[in-house]
């Protein structure tokens, strides 16, 4: 009895080795598993022959998202970019928003980005830019579309300006006309914060929430409009003529989400610019008396001396406001970052190093060549170019007197990039280029004003406000 017990045992203890076993294998090839995604992460590779450029990619899932949401001061190169480019140079990899990167704070390789528009790279934002515009939204469309969007907004500008609002849908009932102002007004880009704090998801709810009903608002005045024979003159009326031409990119769906990201921008970025603007000059006495001067002027050339601003004032009267405009827009830099997806691997011009690889500016080393491969996001950042000593002289002051002589007619060049560039540049940009213009005339002719609170501002990485400017207006007294 005794020997079968003790094999018995013998036995037992034999199978529960050999668990073990089991065990201790299955947990080696976890941590060979675990090791090896580990590995992966921290060096993908571009599954050709290009070499990625440098970089780190963060910790797993995560990547380096918490640091780039690290807030920053206006006028300062955001510390995510400043330590990478001290490191790895203007072209660098990274992980942020759950998303393979590369970023490029490189003049060139932007300029170039953009040139190869819908070739080599496609116009592709982060998950949370769809759910909170929309993933029908013309904003998110490639192709040809943004020709013909901003073709069609060209109706904008006219002879004379007006608030964005009326211009869009004129016969709105005043009640309903505020309520979608109200609405622009929640639906902002504040939202755009880490997605790692609980206040972040409070503003997405409520951006959410006011993108819902300004839909609504906007859909029922497009039934309201279709149904009607009688014609406003205004954007949606031009809006569903396209919409009736053969071949057509416009339908319902489509002029809705134009009309809403429309007055997101007039009521967001343009409004940031125009503070912004007021900012600059109201430190400034020597600008705003030259700003005064031209646009005296101008009013006293007039035989009526009450109209609005012409389209021939704006054109060709005022040089010094449009080098304040783009002194303001360069300074302000609300495009901090820009986001691109290539869809084939690319090569592109990379850091110049020296023979131990470590970046450096001297212009006799060799420059380094990299591979973006197809499917990396590509974000590209037009603001450390608008802040770089190297192309303007003494580039945290704001010197209107730096852009004379120069054409100011396009929206941007390759040092000038605040609408984006190539086949997808902005399509407001010469809209909010004249609405500063038609602002300021206004408001340097018609009142006298004193700075009761300056602003404060931080980039989180998109600016915004955390103290609001306050002035004090009064009509301007008779001379």
């Amino acid at each position: 009895m005794n020997k079968v017990v003790g094999r018995a045992k013998h036995l037992n203890f034999r199978g529960m080795s050999f668990m073990w076993n089991v065990v201790y294998v299955i947990i080696a090839l976890v941590v060979v598993k675990i090791s090896q995604w580990l590995w992966q992460w921290s060096n993908p590779n571009s599954k050709g022959s290009g070499k990625l450029p440098p970089g780190s990619m963060g910790f797993p899932i995560v990547g380096e998202t918490l640091e780039f949401f690290r807030s920053s001061g206006l006028l300062e190169i955001p510390p995510f970019f400043q330590k990478r480019m001290l490191r790895y140079g203007p072209l660098f990899r990274t992980n942020i928003l759950g998303s393979r990167t590369v970023i490029s704070t490189d003049a060139d390789v932007i300029y170039e980005i953009f040139r190869q528009e819908n070739q080599s790279f496609i116009q592709s934002y982060p998950d949370i830019f769809v759910k909170v515009l929309g993933k029908d939204n013309v904003f998110f469309k490639t192709g040809d579309i943004h020709r013909h969007i901003k073709h069609a907004t060209m109706h904008l500008i006219g002879s004379e300006v007006s608030y964005i609002t009326p211009q869009m849908i004129s016969n709105l009932k005043p009640e309903t006309q505020e309520k979608l102002i109200d609405h622009f007004k929640t639906f902002n880009i504040e939202w755009f914060q880490s997605p790692f704090a609980l206040s972040t998801w409070k503003t997405v709810y409520k951006v959410l929430r006011a993108r819902k009903e300004a839909v609504k608002i906007i859909n029922e005045a497009l039934e309201k409009r279709k149904d009607s024979i009688e014609k406003q003159g205004d954007f949606l009326d031009t809006l569903l003529e396209e919409m009736k031409k053969e071949g057509s990119i416009f339908y319902k769906e489509s002029i809705v989400s134009l009309l809403l990201n429309i007055g997101f921008v007039s009521r967001d970025s343009t409004s940031y610019a125009t503070a912004l603007t007021v900012n600059f000059i109201s430190k400034n006495p020597r600008v705003l008396t030259e700003l005064k001067r031209e646009h005296e002027a101008i009013v006293q050339k007039r035989d009526d001396k009450e109209p609005g601003l012409s389209w021939e004032e704006y054109k060709n009267c005022m040089p010094f406001t449009r080098m304040v405009i783009y002194e303001s827009l360069r300074l302000a830099n609300l495009g901090t970052i820009i986001f691109r997806k290539a869809v084939k691997d690319v090569e592109v011009k990379g850091n110049k190093v020296n023979h131990n690889y470590s970046y450096i500016h001297s212009p006799k080393y060799l420059i380094r060549r990299y591979t973006i491969p197809a499917g990396w996001i590509v974000a590209v950042a037009p603001s450390v170019v608008h802040y770089n000593s190297e192309i303007y002289e003494n580039p945290l002051e704001f010197n209107p007197w730096r852009w004379e002589g120069k054409d100011l007619q396009s929206p941007g060049s390759k040092t000038l990039m605040v609408f984006g560039g190539g086949a997808r540049q902005c399509i407001g940009s010469d809209l909010a280029r004249l609405h500063l213009a038609v602002f300021i005339h206004h408001f340097v002719t018609t009142y006298d004003f004193s700075v009761v609170q300056e602003c404060e501002i931080c980039r989180v990485p998109f600016p915004f406000f955390t103290k609001d400017l306050v002035i004090n207006i009064s009509p301007k007294s008779p001379s």
